[in-house]
């Protein structure tokens, strides 16, 4: 029997929620007042659609994936109540925990309407379980992927929000050496041990085209990989492939529209980019004919080349401009949700894969 996806999923959703809400982590203080006096402040005179849109979408996910994972327990009478109550507690324990941070302002409507959006997705997975979508999917995923690969599916799900963040590089995910260079830095300054990183002759220099070509075709790769080591058949393997580059096409595209305007959509799509696309889309159907334990092999040696050159090189200027947008505008309820994904997906994927191998290799 399969196991469902949707409940490691939830977990993933529910920290994501947390870092998004409790963002940016800094300036902690008592403001002199109850934690949960927002629950009798007067009614805001400012809201905007987008306001309320953001605080039940954010949620409704959330409540989905709780509902579909009670769902597949067998307990159907707790569907529904089960995701309100536990997005009920979350949003509350959220909007009290905001109270001490200067940057965020707490709110009663946003925590009803982060109940509100978790019923929603709720409601939504028990009427789709009922018109036997839930039923359905079970049936394609055993048709389609092997038993154990609840993990992958999880990946393979979280990849393209993984993009929707802006990379540096189109599909480059997993640039964090910077930053957390950056970061262990800061944190050593006026220590002894700061004299014990080691410290770059020459800053990093920006990508060439070629080794940008490179990045772009590794990093469309290296999700179709991931899905030949729980795929079963090679025809569907190569369908998976054209839905990863459809998918991946699609959300970067999304995200240039969302940070740089709709105008712009395209402007990532330059020559080496291109090439990239066709190399790493060609390289996808060849592979779909090897057995997966090759093609896990070939994961690991992909993962290193990858985070090696993306690691290698700089956020580019505009890179930086883009982040700022996303970190102090009005994407800033999505920051956490997609940052953390593009930073950790490489690592995780390699983490995963890794014991994919040794769980196999322990049953031979």
């Amino acid at each position: 029997m399969h196991k469902s996806a949707a409940w490691p999923l939830a977990l993933i959703y529910m920290g994501l929620i947390v870092y998004a809400s409790l963002y940016p982590f800094s300036e902690w203080r008592d403001q002199g007042i109850v934690p949960w006096a927002f629950m009798s402040a007067p009614i805001p005179r400012y809201w905007t659609g987008f306001d309320v849109a953001t605080n039940v979408v954010g949620y409704a996910p959330f409540g989905g994936l709780l509902a579909l994972s009670v769902l597949r327990t067998g307990r159907f009478k707790h569907a529904i109540l089960v995701p309100i109550a536990a997005a009920t507690v979350l949003a509350l324990a959220m909007e009290i925990v905001q109270s001490y941070l200067p940057a965020r302002v707490p709110s009663r409507e946003d925590w009803l309407l982060n109940t509100l959006g978790a019923a929603s997705g709720a409601i939504i997975s028990v009427a789709l379980s009922k018109l036997g979508a839930i039923d359905r999917w079970s049936q394609i995923r055993a048709r389609w992927f092997v038993l154990e690969s609840r993990g992958g599916i999880v990946l393979l799900a979280l990849w393209p929000l993984a993009l929707l963040f802006p990379p540096a590089v189109p599909f480059g995910l997993g640039q964090v050496l910077e930053r957390v260079e950056e970061a262990v830095g800061a944190q050593l300054v006026d220590t002894p041990f700061l004299d014990w990183l080691p410290i770059r002759e020459t800053d990093l220099q920006p990508l060439v085209p070629g080794a940008e070509m490179v990045c772009v075709a590794l990093g469309l790769l290296i999700p179709c990989l991931l899905g030949f080591c729980v795929i079963r058949a090679r025809l569907r393997r190569a369908g998976f492939v054209l839905m990863i580059v459809g998918a991946g096409v699609a959300v970067t595209a999304l995200s240039a529209a969302l940070s740089w305007g709709p105008a712009h959509a395209w402007a990532w799509l330059r020559l080496p980019v291109q090439v990239g696309m066709g190399l790493g889309g060609v390289l996808a159907l060849v592979l779909t004919l090897v057995p997966w334990r090759a093609s896990a092999a070939l994961l690991l040696l992909c993962l290193g080349i990858y985070l090696s050159l993306l690691n290698q090189s700089p956020e580019s200027a505009y890179f930086v401009d883009t982040l700022h947008a996303w970190e102090q505008g009005r994407f800033i309820r999505f920051h956490g949700l997609a940052q953390w994904l593009g930073w950790l997906w490489p690592y995780a994927a390699l983490v995963y894969v890794l014991s994919l191998i040794w769980q196999r290799d322990a049953k031979n």
